[in-house]
């Protein structure tokens, strides 16, 4: 969800799941087509937004998210706790990787886009995307290790 405008954070209330109370706040945005809200889970103590949900509560109106959000039961607010929850981010090193591939990317494009600006020269940046394309390399020869692999 792109948000065209500000986001509202709505307190929904507090469930208790698994004996840890999890407090549920709603975020709801319009996305330059309707308004979306998304539920957000955060176990006490947690200063932050918290585990999104991955579902989507779309609607008219931000009374209209929120009277579906509202209209969740207790059970349900539970099972998509679970579901975020088991659904967070746990490949961290694979991740990394991942950024450091894709900012290795972006120098890329902009050496090619300084070469053909005139900013620098044909034989300084072939020597710039060999060694980043060198690098590139070595990272993705390092992503099969990290696949799968938690933490």
């Amino acid at each position: 969800m792109v948000p065209y405008g500000p986001v509202t954070l709505t307190p929904l209330t507090t469930i208790t799941v698994d004996e840890r109370d999890v407090r549920v706040t709603l975020h709801t945005a319009h996305d330059g087509i309707e308004f979306v809200g998304r539920l957000f889970f955060a176990e006490s103590g947690w200063t932050n937004n918290g585990i999104p949900d991955r579902s989507n509560l779309p609607g008219r109106s931000i009374d209209d998210v929120l009277a579906m959000a509202r209209g969740l039961r207790a059970e349900e607010l539970a099972q998509r706790f679970r579901r975020a929850n088991a659904e967070k981010r746990r490949y961290h090193g694979l991740r990394q990787i991942t950024l450091e591939v894709l900012s290795k990317v972006r120098y890329m494009n902009q050496v090619g886009v300084s070469m053909r600006t005139g900013l620098l020269d044909a034989d300084a940046a072939h020597q710039e995307m060999e060694l980043t394309e060198a690098q590139m390399l070595t990272l993705v020869r390092q992503m099969k290790h990290l696949a799968g692999v938690e933490g």
